[in-house]
C-alpha cells in the first residue's frame, strides 16, 4: 500500500484514552498487564497508536457485551491472521450470538421473577387491607424509596 494511503502515525497519551473511552488509567494499565494492550513507550510515559485505539475500543465493546477477557484476547489475536479480518469476525460472531443465547435467558429468568414478585406483592397488600390496613401506607412510602433507589436521584418528598 502506498504510504500516502495509510493512516498517519498518531500517537495518543493514557490521558486522551481515558477521556475518550470514558475509563481509567488504571483500567488501561490492567488491560496492558493482561497482554491485550501494548504502548510503546517515551521515557515513563505510555505512547497509545491507532491499532491500540482500536484494540481497546474491541475490549470495551467486548466488555459491555460481557465477554471475558480471554474471549476478548481469542478475538484479538486472529487480527494477525492477515485475512481481512474474516477469521476476528467469525469468532467475535460467534462468540456474540452465544451472548445473545444468555442474554435471553437472563431476560426470561428476570421477567419470571418481577412476575413473581408482583404477584407477591398483590397477595400480600391485599391481606394487609383486609387485616391492617393502616400498615399499607407505610409499604407504600417503602415502595417510594425504593423506586427512586432504581429510578437515579429524582426529586423525593415526604408527605
Amino acid at each position: 500500500m502506498p504510504s500516502e494511503l495509510r493512516r498517519p502515525e498518531r500517537a495518543f497519551t493514557i490521558r486522551q484514552l481515558c477521556v475518550e473511552f470514558k475509563c481509567t488509567p488504571r483500567a488501561l494499565r490492567f488491560y496492558e498487564d493482561k497482554g491485550l494492550l501494548s504502548p510503546a513507550r517515551q521515557g515513563l510515559n505510555r505512547v497509545y497508536s491507532y491499532k491500540d485505539r482500536a484494540r481497546l475500543q474491541l475490549i470495551l465493546r467486548g466488555k459491555r457485551v460481557g465477554l471475558s477477557l480471554s474471549e476478548i484476547r481469542e478475538i484479538l489475536e486472529l487480527y494477525a491472521k492477515g485475512d481481512g479480518g474474516a477469521a476476528q469476525n467469525a469468532k467475535a460472531l460467534r462468540k456474540f450470538r452465544e451472548r445473545i443465547v444468555v442474554f435471553e435467558q437472563k431476560r426470561e429468568d428476570i421477567d419470571l421473577a418481577l412476575e413473581e414478585l408482583r404477584t407477591a406483592c398483590a397477595r400480600m397488600e391485599q391481606m394487609l387491607a383486609d387485616s391492617r390496613p393502616d400498615l399499607l401506607p407505610s409499604a407504600e412510602e417503602y415502595d417510594k424509596i425504593v423506586r427512586a433507589r432504581v429510578d437515579g436521584p429524582h426529586e423525593v418528598r415526604a408527605h
